[in-house]
């Protein structure tokens, strides 16, 4: 009996260590199983279609109450990852809770349950205002500009080539063959669009899908903008190296006070890049791109309406314009387009062809480009300026690569672009013609003979690519000798001002003087650490200014000047004549060249100083009098200095 009890209690002993064992083994097996969610028979439409109203629902089996769908932003559109509950569930579909914060884009969708997440598909959103409205024969885009509840008639749709007009109930219909991706609307007068991170949502991007018919609706908010100011900033080359993103600072600070100046005026105030908002050689070494010079001017509170630029392409694409503005579009989104603000039409263009000579995956290419607008923009431009009756309608062009070249000192220039020509012969019906470019790093001021169009080529953030802030002449200068900094312009109605605003200084710096008794650029004064060798190169880059000059002459360097400008000089009273010249600005030949030369290093040929025809030579009396200089600008303000003599040369003169 005694044996039979110890059998009994072995059996038992047995039993449970084998029960424990074998559910420890069950666990140890669902938990290598489980390492997917058990969901089938998923069908996610190719675009979801949401009112403010409608639910957002997905076919499937497996759901359970507790899950999580998450939709994930892939197509640049900006914003955060938006977590859906679940609404119902019913056999084969779930319904999920609605949210007002998607923007229209591509989404990833992916379920959570417990620690376990994976993707389910993917998908675009397109937020619409009206479901119901019919499909025509041929008609792929259809949709609704409205505005507080009501469509908007006579708002122009364009999706780059085809165009449509709104109307009386704000519907459109666009024949779109969708070879751009994107239909967008020419913003009309006293309406602006929402924001996300400054980029103003006049674009919607197309599915893709040629044949089906896409709803994409636009939402205006009524402003008076009337009267209003618009900053052209250009050529920020922003790509993390020479210290740019911290000297980028001064610019955002600059213009955010400038901003809330305007502001507390109530004007409205928007921004308009001229193009290199990046440098493409760092798009990968640097790891530097669009979306991250997003990151950089997000914090700004206006509208900033982007313009491409031949460093916004991708360096790994070759012989292919379209592909290599592929990133451009993808961050910032069409690279042509128009605008309405208050009484002025603003006009955006890419006039560059994409060569690219050698580029390929993984490999920069040459990154060179034609100066050239393509004959699809051409025509689009014609059909654009077609809509605008009254032909006294300021218009505004805003391109990259200038139409004309820097003029000489007697006002002469010749054409920029190769085609320059068929672009002021689309405009020439039109008597006010305004174009804003970028590109070159410095400032000058063209307008043929006799002719409607004005061009002002304004000087870079950027100033020389960030070179001279980052050297110890901390001396933020373009090749020309303008500061870096960007244009404002005032808008009155039809009324326009403008005036160059220089990065850490107020509105009325506007010039600059230099006491050429006092400027004589040698190796021993500016180039003590260079070998003998970069010591030799001193002469061939200081040019005029390796000789000393006691001639009492004076040079005055006057950023914004036009033809239409007056610079006086007086002495005692006794005015002095005052000669244009065309000549290189004597700081940044220290700045820059002498920098780089005291390091042992080559200036590069595209950064050096240029001859700029803005400067003006006076010659006084004697060494030491004193000099008063006024400049007048074309609409009567007058900027001056009393230039005490002799006048010291340094880098942080004024």
């Amino acid at each position: 009996m005694k044996k039979f009890n110890i059998f009994l209690m072995l059996i038992f002993i047995f039993t449970t260590v084998f029960t424990a064992c074998e559910d420890k083994i069950i666990d140890t097996t669902e938990d290598k199983i489980q390492t997917s969610i058990k969901v089938t028979h998923i069908n996610i439409p190719y675009v979801y279609n949401v009112t403010n109203e409608s639910d957002i629902t997905i076919e499937g089996k497996g759901f359970e109450q507790t899950d999580s769908i998450t939709f994930i932003p892939r197509g640049g559109q900006g914003g955060g990852t938006i977590k859906l509950g679940i609404k119902t569930i019913e056999d084969e579909k779930v319904a999920l809770e609605n949210s007002p914060y998607f923007r229209d884009g591509e989404y990833e969708i992916r379920i959570q349950r417990g620690i376990l997440d994976q993707l389910l598909g993917r998908t675009f959103v397109n937020r619409i205002f009206n479901a119901s409205i019919p499909d025509r024969e041929g008609m792929t885009v259809k949709g609704t500009v409205h505005s507080n509840g009501q469509g908007v008639a006579n708002v122009i749709v364009s999706d780059g080539i085809e165009f449509a007009v709104t109307d009386q109930n704000g519907v459109y219909y666009l024949p779109s063959a969708k070879k751009h991706g994107f239909v967008f609307i020419t913003v009309p007068a006293n309406y602006e669009v929402s924001v996300i991170n400054t980029i103003p949502q006049f674009f919607k991007r197309l599915a893709g899908l040629a044949s089906a018919t896409e709803i994409k609706d636009f939402e205006l908010f009524p402003v008076n903008n009337e009267n209003h100011v618009v900053a052209f900033m250009t050529d920020m080359h922003l790509a993390n190296r020479n210290n740019d993103l911290t000297q980028f600072q001064s610019f955002i600070e600059d213009v955010k006070n400038v901003y809330e100046e305007y502001k507390g005026q109530n004007k409205k105030f928007y921004g308009i890049t001229l193009g290199d908002q990046t440098w493409d050689q760092y798009w990968y070494s640097n790891n530097f791109k669009l979306e991250n010079y997003v990151d950089q001017i997000k914090s700004l509170e206006f509208p900033i309406y982007n313009v491409i630029g031949n460093h916004d392409y991708n360096p790994y694409v070759s012989a292919n314009d379209w592909l290599g503005a592929a990133e451009y579009r993808k961050v910032l989104g069409p690279t042509y387009y128009s605008i309405n603000i208050g009484r002025v039409h603003y006009i955006i263009l890419d006039n560059m062809q994409w060569l690219n000579d050698g580029g390929s995956q993984g490999v920069v290419g040459e990154r060179n480009y034609r100066d050239f607008l393509d004959q699809e923009q051409l025509t689009w431009l014609a059909k654009d300026l077609s809509y605008i009756t009254d032909k006294s309608t300021p218009i505004v062009i805003a391109t990259h690569v200038p139409l004309f070249t820097n003029p000489d000192q007697n006002g002469n220039f010749n054409n920029a672009m190769e085609n320059t020509s068929e672009l002021l012969a689309a405009v020439s019906e039109f008597t006010n013609v305004k174009v804003a470019t970028g590109h070159t790093h410095i400032n000058y001021r063209n307008s043929p003979a006799g002719s409607n169009v004005y061009e002002q080529n304004i000087a870079a953030v950027s100033a020389t690519w960030w070179w001279t802030g980052a050297t110890s002449a901390a001396n933020h200068i373009s090749r020309d000798g303008s500061p870096g900094g960007y244009a404002i312009w005032e808008m009155t109605g039809r009324n326009q001002q403008w005036y160059y605003k220089s990065i850490g200084f107020d509105k009325d710096y506007q010039f600059r003087s230099y006491d050429l008794n006092n400027i004589h650029i040698t190796s021993a004064t500016y180039t003590p650490s260079a070998t003998d060798e970069f010591k030799g190169k001193v002469a061939g880059y200081a040019g005029e200014f390796a000789t000393a000059n006691k001639n009492n002459q004076v040079l005055i360097n006057v950023w914004g000047y036009q033809d239409n400008w007056k610079v006086t000089v007086k002495e005692n009273g006794n005015t002095l004549p005052v000669t244009r010249v065309r000549k290189k600005d004597p700081l940044h030949i220290i700045s820059y060249e002498m920098q780089r030369l005291n390091a042992n290093a080559e200036p590069t040929s595209s950064f050096v100083t240029v001859n700029s025809a803005h400067l003006f030579l006076a010659t006084a009396s004697n060494a030491t009098s004193t000099l008063e200089i006024t400049v007048e600008d074309e609409f009567g303000n007058k900027y001056t200095e009393t230039m005490v003599r002799p006048k010291a040369f340094t880098y942080s003169m004024r």
